[in-house]
C-alpha cells in the first residue's frame, strides 16, 4: 500500500508557553518572513526544555507520516546541557530527529542564552510591550544605568533578567501574550540573532511563498 501523503505543513515542539506564543506570532507574518499560510500544530513539552532536547524526537515520533516538516525551539540555559555551544545540541538533537523517522524533514532552533534574547531591540513596540512607552529615562539608557547593557550595545546581558527587572519596574505581569505581541509587531528585519535567523531561513526554504 503506498503510503498516503502528510496532512498538515508543520508540526512545532516549543519547551515552554513562552516560546508557543513567541512561534505563533511569527507565524502570522508570512508576508515579512516570505512564506506561505501553513497548517501547523503546536505542542509544549511538558518537560520543558530538557524534554525537547532529550526527548523531542521521541514526542515527535508518532507524527512524522502526518506532517510534512517538524520543528523543535528550545533554550539552551536550562536545557541540561549548557555548557554546550549552540550549534552542537542542535546538530545532537536533528540526528535523532532524523533517525526517528523525520529524516531531512525535521530542524531543531536553540536560543541562545534563552528566549528573551529575541525580545530586545530598538523598536518602540519593545516599549509598548514591556509597558515602557512614555517612560523617563528611556528602557535603553535605563539598561544601561542597570549595567544589564553597555553604552551602545543592542542587547543585554542575562536578557531574561533584564526582562523581568523591566516588568516589575512598569508593574506589569510577565505573560506569554507578551512574546506574542512582541513577535507580531516587532520588525523581522531587525533581529539578528543566529538562531532566530536559523529559524526564519527554514520557514522560507520550507514554505516558500508563491507568486
Amino acid at each position: 500500500m503506498t503510503p498516503q501523503p502528510p496532512t498538515k505543513d508543520l508540526v512545532v515542539l516549543a519547551a515552554d508557553g513562552q516560546i508557543e506564543f513567541a512561534v505563533r506570532g511569527l507565524l502570522t507574518r508570512g508576508r515579512s518572513l516570505q512564506f506561505r499560510d501553513l497548517a501547523c500544530d503546536i505542542y509544549v513539552h511538558p518537560a520543558k526544555d530538557p524534554g525537547c532536547f532529550l526527548r523531542g524526537h521521541d514526542f515527535l515520533r508518532p507524527f512524522y507520516r502526518q506532517y510534512s516538516y517538524a520543528l523543535v525551539v528550545l533554550d539552551r540555559e536550562g536545557c541540561g546541557r549548557q555548557q554546550r555551544p549552540r550549534l552542537s545540541l542542535e546538530a545532537d538533537l536533528e540526528q535523532r530527529l532524523a533517525a526517528s523517522g523525520w529524516g531531512d524533514r525535521a530542524a531543531a532552533v536553540v536560543i541562545d542564552p534563552e528566549l528573551e534574547i529575541w525580545v530586545w531591540s530598538d523598536s518602540p513596540e519593545v516599549d509598548a510591550a514591556l509597558g515602557w512607552t512614555g517612560r523617563s529615562p528611556t528602557l535603553a539608557a535605563w539598561l544601561v544605568s542597570e549595567s544589564y547593557c553597555g553604552p551602545g550595545e543592542a542587547k543585554p546581558s542575562g536578557p531574561k533578567q533584564a526582562l523581568e527587572h523591566a516588568l516589575r519596574v512598569t508593574r506589569k505581569r510577565r505573560s506569554s501574550a507578551i512574546y506574542r505581541q512582541l513577535a507580531e509587531r516587532v520588525s523581522v528585519h531587525r533581529c539578528t540573532d543566529p538562531a532566530f535567523l536559523k529559524l526564519k531561513a527554514l520557514l522560507r526554504t520550507w514554505f516558500a511563498a508563491t507568486e
